[in-house]
């Protein structure tokens, strides 16, 4: 019998895993709706003393995106004031959904990496992540490889999609 050889392990393609770089901690979506009356009418009033007795504490140390779930027209402040209540306990503040802060999560780290190290090296940006990756750190982490790799692709190496190839010098 042949000896079964993993191509791949001797190849020089790199992999550049999302997972790796995905923050640990609490993520916490807080609705102000619940703070409006009948959930669609802000009273600065009303809404102010809401937030004033609210237990801020229980987000110590969470990542916390702020939202709206119904259509109600919600003025700039109202959300910047949520956030100035949240500053002192949360990691981070975002307006959005859980995907938004996992992006912006995601947008601080992924500008720190040096991706030098992949310059003119085929890289595969694995897929099939068991954590929320959003969508736009792969296409983040692409742009950025971008400047520095031979070859994009994206999947498993058994699998992959190429995406790029560094044109001809």
């Amino acid at each position: 019998m042949e000896e079964i050889i993993n191509k791949v392990a001797n190849s020089a393609l790199e992999v550049f895993d999302l997972e790796d770089y995905y923050p640990k901690g609490i993520r916490t979506q807080i609705d102000i709706s619940q703070w409006l009356l009948e959930g669609f009418l802000l009273k600065e009033k009303d809404f102010r003393e809401h937030l004033k007795n609210h237990d801020w504490s229980q987000y110590q140390d969470q990542y916390v995106a702020v939202h709206c779930s119904t259509d109600a027209i919600i003025p700039a402040w109202a959300l910047i004031l949520v956030g100035v209540h949240l500053a002192p306990f949360a990691k981070k503040v975002v307006n959005g959904n859980i995907e938004d802060l996992d992006a912006s999560l995601y947008e601080e780290i992924l500008s720190k990496i040096d991706y030098s190290v992949y310059a003119d090296k085929p890289v595969i940006v694995k897929g099939c992540s068991r954590k929320p990756v959003p969508m736009r750190a792969y296409i983040l982490a692409t742009n950025n490889l971008q400047s520095f790799a031979r070859s994009i692709m994206y999947g498993e190496a058994c699998s992959a999609v190429p995406l790029y190839k560094q044109s001809k010098k």
